[in-house]
């Protein structure tokens, strides 16, 4: 344990390099996903304007973790954010995009100044560490959830709502690169993860379950570059929203920083994250950029946990897959033609990883244990990472309080739960 601290002072390139490229491999699907929920029928987006605002975030903001914060972790617009964005701002609310680019702007400009504060790092300091594991082993199910969806696995139901899928040729190369992975793995080779992607992709190839890109470039696309409407978003009737995403952007940058770092070892002596503070104030950017660039809220990637787990250790591995997003500017369909289920096996095998830490919990203790259990589980259920944090925060205090530990809760710990229980009705409010 005392050796983790150090590690990260002792780069490899040619490991941090792999690293990089396997981070870019899990995760390059967003370049493709995230312009198809932000411009789905009725928002009024132009899906390559949105393409080429995803790439610009995606190299900019991970450069910029790479070289000032030193961390190998990937930002992009986050998942769920996106969604937000699109579906209750813009054709929930009927909010006009360039106004809610706006609030995403505004949630952002507010991010920085407590990013800059040393209240943002008080707060994941706070977070006790029962918690912290929770969140990784929750966390890791959703990766794991979303592996299993991806490789046809896991399907939607009428009735039970979720059920076993067909074994088709997605769950095939699915497991086919689990175990090519799982084998390079045993041996240490840091190829592993890309080995398996790439094992399920050229197969997928030869046996023409993948359509080949109908064009090799696609020129970039800037026409949401400064489209925002700062000034359309000050509104009394739109600062809920303000502060949702901010709440929202804010808790699944804090649950990602802490449980990544918790799982990988990403950590101080006192079991804190390191460089914890360079870190938030990089994901604030994001928020601000996406704004300004034509997207949603920009946040670090959990998918980072793969070049992680492939032995990024250092900044180097964030400038790397900042790097390869650049080509997604002039060849998004070939980027794209990478299949979703060849990296299901990655998801699967990191959510697997990031689930150990689970036996840090106390489960024998109601006021440890229920809210641990509680984040564990929301998080995959309801596909929501905010979620599971958000419940989980309030069910520590409570329990706390209740169990005659009044005393021990940390005041910020106190006023979170209070933040969680506002968030939470915002939300609930809206949902009506």
């Amino acid at each position: 344990m005392s050796a983790q601290p150090s590690a990260p002072d002792r780069p490899k390139p040619a490991t941090e390099a792999i690293a990089g490229l396997t981070t870019f491999f899990t995760m390059a699907y967003i370049v493709v996903v995230n312009p198809a929920i932000l411009a789905t029928e009725g928002t009024g987006m132009p899906f390559s304007g949105v393409l080429t605002a995803t790439v610009v975030v995606c190299f900019v903001m991970t450069l910029l973790m790479g070289l000032y914060a030193r961390l190998p972790f990937a930002v992009a617009p986050g998942m769920g954010l996106n969604a937000f964005f699109a579906y209750t701002l813009v054709l929930g609310q009927g909010i006009p995009w360039p106004t809610a680019l706006g609030i995403v702007f505004w949630a952002g400009v507010v991010f920085l100044v407590i990013s800059a504060t040393p209240l943002r790092e008080m707060i994941a300091r706070a977070i006790p560490r029962e918690l912290r594991a929770a969140a990784a082993a929750g966390i890791g199910l959703f990766l794991t959830f979303i592996g299993l969806q991806h490789a046809g696995f896991v399907t939607s139901h009428p009735v039970t709502m979720v059920t076993i899928g067909p074994l088709d040729h997605r769950a095939v190369l699915t497991v086919v690169a689990v175990l090519v992975t799982a084998v390079l793995l045993k041996r240490g080779n840091p190829l592993a993860f890309l080995a398996g992607i790439f094992t399920a992709t050229a197969a997928a190839w030869v046996m023409g379950w993948v359509d080949r890109p109908a064009a090799l470039f696609s020129p970039p696309d800037f026409s949401l570059f400064l489209q925002f409407d700062p000034w359309g978003a000050i509104s009394l009737a739109l600062l809920p929203a303000i502060v949702a995403l901010l709440f929202t952007d804010l808790f699944d940058s804090l649950s990602t920083f802490i449980g990544v770092s918790q799982a990988s070892g990403l950590v101080d002596r006192d079991g804190q994250p390191i460089r914890l503070r360079q870190g938030l104030i990089v994901d604030a950017l994001a928020t601000l950029g996406a704004g300004l660039a034509g997207t949603s809220s920009g946040t670090a990637y959990i998918e980072s946990i793969a070049g992680i787990r492939s032995g990024g250790r250092t900044g180097l591995t964030a400038v790397v897959t900042a790097c390869m997003f650049l080509p997604c500017l002039f060849v998004a369909p070939l980027a794209a033609s990478v299949p979703e289920f060849a990296t299901a096996g990655v998801l699967i095998l990191v959510g697997a990883a990031m689930f150990q830490p689970v036996v840090r919990v106390d489960f024998t203790s109601v006021e440890e244990g229920l809210p641990a259990f509680a984040t564990i589980v929301l998080i995959p259920l309801t596909f929501s990472i905010t979620q599971g944090i958000l419940w989980g925060f309030i069910l520590h205090v409570l329990l706390y309080v209740v169990a005659g530990r009044r005393r021990e809760v940390h005041p910020v710990m106190a006023v979170l739960a209070a933040a969680s229980i506002g968030l939470l009705l915002l939300e609930h409010s809206w949902r009506r």
